[in-house]
């Protein structure tokens, strides 16, 4: 699947002759657009040992620097090219649509705030990684600043992809799909992604995704996708969408051992103990419970067998119901009838026995 960010926007003046430091930075663009980026920022580095003030270098710069998502770096640079500005027109640059434009108006209108493109940067790291929930929670902060970014959507399409929720996934391909914009791909895991439109891009992901919904999924793969998106909306602190998957997925399969362990989970979550004790001890015990865990809320409990992590938190949750029943045998309070939100509900007061009539 795709995962994208930033566009080149890497400029060289014209010049008859060319000078060291023209020469280097053109020999650096030359490597960004063989992906070649390490050579890339070296050449650009020699040019600014040539002349620390060349406008164009220090915006080659900041460029290489927005890559590697070091974004102070990239600000101080960008920052200082535009005190260096200049009506010098571009020859040579990474994206087509900056050549026969001046520095100053390229230094104007490079698009992309850089908070954005930090958050598609690093939200790539996280992909990359099998983080999506953590990504998910960077772009929605990115799209807030620019909704229409071309990169913030794809991303966005991918990760609701990789978080099961397929119909959210579609709609954010559709979007960056419709962005008119000639954006290239240039951070992605994905080597034969780079270079090509991010918009045809999002287009083919939102037709491979429907081909795929069109198939019929059976139902342990309709389980293992509601389990899925649960995890993700627990991630995201999202409990009533979670426990809304995780009952879904329950009422195809009461005796899924992953289903039962992730309702006691919410279940615990939300202060219900008693509820989340009954579904772990299901857990351990149901079909499915000797399978090794893929993804959690807890990163540490990837990787282990089912049944332990049910047992665990059960144990948990047992010795914790054990100290509040105690903690209010020693209270010596009147028990109260409690909602699962912890509230008590008021009863209404039995009306008093009218008094008793003595024959006479």
């Amino acid at each position: 699947m795709p995962a994208l960010a930033g566009d080149i926007r890497i400029n060289i003046p014209r010049s008859g002759k060319l000078t060291p430091v023209q020469r280097l930075n053109r020999e650096g663009v030359a490597a960004i657009r063989q992906h070649k980026y390490t050579k890339a920022e070296e050449l650009f580095y020699k040019a600014y040992l040539f002349d620390p003030e060349d406008p164009f270098t220090l915006n080659n710069l900041g460029y290489v620097s927005e890559l590697q998502g070091q974004i102070d770096r990239a600000q101080h640079f960008y920052e200082l090219a535009a005190e260096q500005s200049t009506d010098a027109v571009i020859d040579v640059a990474s994206a087509r649509r900056a050549e026969g434009k001046s520095l100053k108006e390229t230094l104007a209108v490079t698009g992309q705030p850089l908070e954005v493109n930090h958050a598609n940067v690093e939200a790539v790291r996280l992909l990359s990684q099998g983080r999506a929930p953590e990504a998910d929670v960077l772009l929605q902060q990115a799209l807030k600043a620019d909704s229409n970014d071309v990169f913030t959507l794809n991303n966005m399409g991918v990760t609701k992809e990789m978080e099961g929720e397929d119909q959210e996934a579609l709609k954010f391909y559709d979007q960056a799909a419709s962005v008119s914009t000639d954006a290239t791909a240039i951070v992605t895991p994905n080597r034969a992604w780079r270079g090509r439109q991010v918009a045809s891009i999002a287009a083919d992901s939102a037709k491979a995704l429907r081909a795929r919904l069109g198939q019929a999924k059976s139902q342990s793969e309709q389980i293992a996708e509601l389990n899925l998106r649960g995890v993700s909306a627990v991630n995201r602190n999202d409990l009533r969408l979670a426990d809304q998957d995780f009952r879904k997925a329950y009422a195809l399969d009461p005796n899924n051992a992953f289903t039962l362990n992730n309702i006691a989970y919410v279940a615990e979550l939300d202060g219900d103990r008693e509820t989340a004790e009954f579904f772990y001890q299901r857990a351990q015990v149901a079909g499915g419970a000797n399978l090794t865990v893929g993804v959690a809320t807890r990163r540490t409990e990837e990787g282990k067998k089912l049944f332990s992590v049910a047992a665990a938190n059960n144990s948990l949750v047992e010795t914790k119901v054990g100290q509040d029943r105690a903690a209010l045998q020693q209270s010596h309070e009147p028990v109260a009838l409690r909602r699962r939100d912890n509230s008590v509900v008021e009863e209404p007061k039995q009306p008093s026995s009218p008094p008793a009539i003595s024959p006479e």
